[in-house]
């Protein structure tokens, strides 16, 4: 079986993972899509996150409905900071009959080079690479790597960060969440500080 890990810190999740999950699910060779809940991304400050349980709560309430999405807490149980390389290994030596592939934007393969291991990521595993609107120059380094695939899926401009920063203010960003993670967020009272 093949799996397409879809890294974030999911917070929250919204449409516009879900549309690039579904994409990936329905229009490449990927059985299914692991929505890897991230607990600390290296590059991002923690205290702007929620807690990891309502992150992955939210992962369920938006996947449940599409069956080739699964949501996966695998990198709760790693040491942190954690690596994409060390998740690698982890799974790979937790599932060895599955073929584990990653999933990422344009603008994540264009930095792919400052990644730990990168080298040993490209040899043993498939990208999966989903377009991005981007003012940076073309990074061609990977483009023709055989095992790149760029998916031409829609490209799709929401991000968590507008999401938190509009709910504080009190705007309606509820057509940008799937409704029962809306639900969720707003009987939580989450974000509004």
């Amino acid at each position: 079986m093949k799996i397409g890990l879809y890294f974030g810190t999911f917070n929250p999740i919204h449409i516009g993972h879900l549309i690039i999950a579904n994409h990936m699910a329905e229009y490449s060779d990927l059985d299914q899509i692991w929505m890897v809940v991230t607990p600390h991304n290296p590059l991002k400050k923690k205290n702007t996150l929620l807690d990891d349980s309502h992150r992955l709560q939210m992962v369920h309430l938006a996947t449940e409905d599409f069956p080739k999405i699964k949501p996966s807490d695998i990198e709760f149980k790693l040491a942190q900071p954690n690596y994409t390389i060390n998740t690698l290994t982890h799974l790979q030596e937790k599932y060895p009959k599955y073929e584990f592939s990653l999933i990422m934007g344009e603008d994540n393969l264009k930095s792919l080079h400052k990644w730990k291991n990168y080298e040993v990521i490209l040899e043993h595993h498939e990208i999966y690479v989903y377009p991005r609107i981007s003012s940076e120059e073309e990074n061609l380094e990977f483009k023709n790597h055989p095992k790149i695939h760029i998916i031409h899926a829609p490209i799709v401009e929401i991000s968590s960060t507008f999401i938190r920063e509009n709910i504080k203010i009190g705007k309606n960003v509820k057509p940008l969440l799937p409704n029962k993670v809306w639900e969720y967020i707003d009987h939580n009272n989450f974000y509004k500080k």
